[in-house]
């Protein structure tokens, strides 16, 4: 990984870039069209949005307006819990495709796992895919045992996982079962929503490498073969977080860092979480 372009190709063949923008409670309006459009200019070809961000209309025109191709482009949304709920996921597809403006997108995740909804949706999801609607498709905050019963009843098993990940919450168990179900380990709220970037192993680690906190933290991602999606609407650190291809964690540091593990969430849990 020595370029914000490289890719990991998930198990249906399709390159997926290890690092992108997330959207997460960016705004509407300017602030999400600046946002994305900083990071595309930055040289970020993924962007992570979701029905529940509220965005999609922003991030559609951010990327109209970038000039980048849209082939060049690998573009997330996710179906909310109420459209799971009400059986309208479908409806939900159509609405998030128009505000995006896009004739597809690479990537539609199912975005909790839905007691007694989750199964019905990916029946969903696998007709998009069919259908070329959707490059990829795969689940969110879902852990073992939920990929589990789902993989019971899928045609179609999902190719990427997207999960809370950062050094307090590690996740090993999870990332070692999806690397052997061939699932790509999707890392959301890597820096720990901000909370980590104090840290002080992780603070004397940037300072040996001249880089600041976050950078270590996503280098550490990538380094476990993790793609990441940190979270800004700041000009200097959209381009900060990107730049983490000039330098390498040892594995001493790497060791260090997947030592602070706590098993500690800053979000919810999928497995009590008030669907």
């Amino acid at each position: 990984m020595n370029s914000i372009k490289d890719t990991t190709k998930l198990h249906n063949g399709v390159k997926m870039p290890w690092f992108g923008l997330g959207v997460y409670k960016v705004q509407e309006g300017d602030e999400a069209l600046l946002s994305v459009k900083t990071a595309i200019k930055a040289g970020y070809r993924s962007i992570d949005t979701a029905a529940l961000y509220q965005n999609e209309e922003s991030v559609g025109i951010a990327i109209k307006e970038s000039g980048v191709p849209r082939e060049e482009l690998f573009i997330t949304t996710k179906v909310w819990n109420t459209d799971q709920r009400n059986e309208s996921v479908l409806e939900a597809f159509e609405t998030s495709i128009n505000k995006l403006g896009l004739e597809y997108v690479d990537l539609y995740l199912v975005h909790w796992p839905v007691v007694e909804k989750y199964k019905q949706t990916w029946k969903v999801l696998e007709k998009l895919y069919k259908e070329g609607r959707v490059r990829a498709i795969g689940v969110s905050n879902f852990n073992i045992h939920h990929l589990e019963d789902l993989m019971s009843v899928t045609e179609i098993k999902p190719m990427v996982n997207q999960v809370e990940l950062h050094p307090l919450l590690t996740q090993p168990e999870l990332r070692n079962y999806c690397r052997n179900q061939e699932i790509q380990i999707e890392a959301w709220a890597p820096l720990g929503q901000g909370r980590l970037l104090e840290h002080p192993v992780l603070r004397e680690i940037a300072m040996a490498h001249n880089k600041s906190t976050a950078q270590v933290i996503l280098r550490w991602d990538l380094q476990n073969g993790i793609v990441t999606i940190p979270k800004s609407v700041t000009e200097s650190r959209i381009i900060e977080n990107a730049d983490i291809f000039d330098f390498y964690l040892t594995e001493n540091q790497m060791e260090e860092i997947n030592s602070l593990n706590e098993d500690k969430r800053f979000g919810a849990d999928p497995d009590h979480f008030n669907f």
